[in-house]
């Protein structure tokens, strides 16, 4: 879910997660309905800010705030549907949404997924519908997050390190690997070394999942 507590981790890819607090952010005109969802949020233990209107959320919006939008889609003024578009194409905002709304009709939820929201849900929504949807939201960003620092890693790597790590994760032993690519055997195992400190695998598995995301 859209929650952490400030550990650091490491996942199966091999990539240190650290978690960064995010945030679900809630914007509905309706008190009531707004502060009964933002105790159901907290009561599941994620952190919750509520706020009564776009324009409200807007005025204290933090680009670097990480999280998820939980949000109403017809408000009078600036709807939901408008903010989302704000967000997108103005701020180059990508916090994912979860709207909420009173009728469903197929226009609008097509429109709002097209637009990049995560779920369009009915009020009232089941908790367990808006909780599921928001553990896929969590799932996301941190695959997401996985996969950049992955990257970051890959970008350290020299050219020469880059082909070592692509014949090491195809199961080649360094003779191998020093043949293909013209080279001594103790030279393959000087970059061999390199790459798994840089990439911080510890085993030629936890090498083989990390090409795997990378598409290697």
């Amino acid at each position: 879910m859209c929650v952490s507590r400030g550990e650091a981790t490491r996942s199966s890819s091999g990539a240190e997660q650290v978690s960064s607090a995010p945030t679900v952010f809630v914007v509905d005109d309706e008190d009531g309905f707004r502060a009964s969802l933002a105790r159901l949020l907290r009561s599941a233990g994620l952190p919750v800010r509520d706020f009564a209107s776009p324009a409200e959320f807007l005025s204290e919006y933090d680009a670097s705030a990480p999280g998820c939008l939980v949000l109403d889609f017809a408000m009078p003024g600036l709807d939901g549907v408008e903010l989302q578009r704000i967000l997108t194409d103005e701020l180059d905002c990508d916090l994912p949404v979860v709207f909420l709304t009173g009728r469903a009709e197929v226009p609008d939820s097509v429109k709002a997924l097209k637009q990049g929201a995560l779920e369009f849900l009915t009020k009232p929504a089941e908790p367990e519908v808006l909780l599921d949807a928001l553990a896929r939201n969590e799932e996301c960003r941190r695959e997401s997050a996985e996969l950049a620092e992955l990257r970051k890693r890959m970008a350290e790597l020299t050219p020469r390190e880059r082909e070592v790590f692509e014949h090491v994760v195809t199961g080649q032993r360094n003779k191998q690997i020093a043949r293909d690519l013209g080279t001594a055997e103790k030279t393959i195992r000087i970059h061999r070394g390199q790459v798994m400190k840089k990439m911080q695998a510890d085993s030629v598995a936890t090498l083989v999942r990390m090409a795997e995301r990378l598409d290697i």
